[in-house]
């Protein structure tokens, strides 16, 4: 997939320039016909009150050295679109993506659509598990390479009576990678930034779905639906405390969430997007804005 001009500001998720190599505008988070262009002082106090918070979190982890980037993968699933992430949160993106992934494909399975099920599990052993194996003694977690073979053949041989089982074999492989992470980050900023770089690796999935102005590549759209259903989990798993700690914060990502997954109508993609890129970038920046006052 190609790279994308783009740059995420602070806690802000914003398109800075465009194929037409046209000046970048001030982001705007209006929505339907005419839209409202937030003044760059606003902006501007908006992304410094949301960045100092992500960086009071982030200084304790400086001294962790940066894991390098992995290369392939589609729409950054392999690190090559958010290369450069402190190596536990590394290691926890790609645990929430392959989660992500099985989620599309429990759905896909559960609708009788085992074809287009396969490719969400074959990708987690394809792409994500590669750079990740020498790192899974650090989490206490057992191999899981077998498993999640197991798991595709499965779903390729449409073996109905068998996926149940062969599902919970991974699951609970990474349910102890994510209790090896939580023994290393405990707190509750390293969760939530952990689903909001699986939201970023939405995005990505999701613009590489659509070529001119089609939904042609089902996969990717179905790769983003499942990131993003997976990063709201991870948020409302820690709903009970995040409310304690700002209400209508979580009430802003709630919104966000339930207007960003306006993109994907079903599982099976349609076949012109329901909501553009630039739509979903809008509300991604919302979610990203408000999720900071909750780290």
């Amino acid at each position: 997939m190609k790279s994308r001009t783009k740059i995420w500001l602070g806690v802000g998720a914003f398109v800075v320039a465009g194929a037409s190599g046209a000046p970048a505008e001030a982001p705007s988070l209006g929505r339907g016909g005419a839209q409202e262009t937030v003044s760059d002082i606003a902006l501007s106090q908006a992304l410094s009150q949301a960045s100092s918070r992500r960086t009071d979190f982030s200084a304790a982890k400086k001294h962790q050295h940066a894991a390098p980037a992995k290369q392939g993968g589609e729409g950054g699933e392999a690190g090559s679109k958010q290369a450069n992430l402190p190596p536990d949160l590394d290691f926890a993106l790609k645990i929430a993506q392959i989660r992500g992934h099985l989620l599309v494909g429990d759905e896909l399975v559960k609708q009788g659509q085992w074809a287009a099920a396969l490719p969400h599990f074959l990708h987690p052993g394809e792409e994500l598990y590669g750079p990740i194996r020498e790192r899974l003694k650090d989490y206490n977690t057992p191999p899981f390479a077998s498993a999640l073979k197991l798991l595709a053949t499965t779903v390729k041989q449409k073996k109905s009576d068998d996926y149940a089982n062969a599902l919970k074999s991974v699951e609970d492989a990474l349910a102890a990678a994510e209790a090896g992470v939580k023994a290393k980050q405990a707190s509750e900023g390293f969760a939530v930034e952990t689903a909001l770089e699986l939201l970023k690796s939405a995005t990505n999935e999701y613009q590489g779905a659509i070529v001119k102005g089609r939904i042609a590549k089902p996969v990717e759209y179905q790769d983003a639906r499942g990131f993003v259903w997976q990063s709201e989990k991870m948020v409302e798993a820690l709903s009970a405390s995040l409310e304690k700690k700002d209400a209508g914060a979580l009430k802003a990502v709630r919104d966000g969430f339930s207007e960003l997954k306006k993109a994907w109508p079903a599982a099976m993609p349609p076949k012109t997007p329901v909501r553009d890129y630039a739509a979903v970038l809008n509300d991604v920046s919302r979610i990203e804005l408000a999720v900071g006052k909750l780290m």
